[in-house]
């Protein structure tokens, strides 16, 4: 039995659909891919992120962006939404339209059984190859733990984890420090 031909749609074809659409999709090689919905902890883990990130830098020069903020990874072609993104410095965009960014300083990921794999791999691949990235922190959202990966100077990445509630994740590319209570407050674990 033949096989329906896959349709490869454009970056341009994709923002039409995607700025139209009720629901949010991630775009790579030619395809959409739709996002799936979040748990409780999920929520709150990125919701708690949020907070504690812009009251350490709402009177600086940085900006929090929630997961509607769509990031484009210029050099792999990639468009996704990361849980919470931060710009230092003047925000740079796609187009007029404002909705894709192009130069993240920090982006950070809450992990679920679903994305782990590909947020700790293939996606950090791409993230990687962003030359405005300074910082990729990942948090697990079924157990505390945190793993803060920082660009060094030479272009590598330094790991730096955290597993107990009272450890402090330093990001210094947006200066500022986070607890894991803080990013845990609220958050019940099975």
């Amino acid at each position: 039995m033949p096989t329906q031909p896959k349709t490869f749609l454009t970056p341009e074809q994709y923002l039409e659909i995607e700025r139209k659409a009720e629901y949010k999709s991630e775009y790579f090689g030619g395809e959409m891919f739709a996002m799936a919905g979040a748990r409780e902890a999920h929520i709150l883990i990125v919701g708690n992120v949020v907070s504690q990130i812009h009251s350490q830098v709402r009177s600086g020069p940085s900006r929090v962006y929630t997961s509607n903020m769509r990031v484009r990874v210029g050099a792999t072609g990639l468009y996704t939404y990361p849980d919470v993104v931060v710009v230092c410095g003047e925000p740079r965009f796609l187009d007029e339209q404002r909705d894709t960014l192009l130069n993240p300083t920090l982006v950070v990921e809450v992990l679920s059984p679903t994305t782990e794999a590909y947020d700790r791999g293939r996606k950090f691949e791409h993230y990687r190859s962003l030359e405005s990235l300074k910082e990729y922190l990942l948090i697990a959202s079924e157990r505390i733990g945190a793993e803060l990966f920082t660009r060094q100077p030479s272009g590598q990445w330094l790991l730096t984890a955290a597993t107990r509630p009272e450890e402090t994740i330093e990001l210094p590319s947006v200066a500022c420090r986070v607890t894991l209570a803080d990013l845990y407050e609220k958050v019940e674990f099975a």
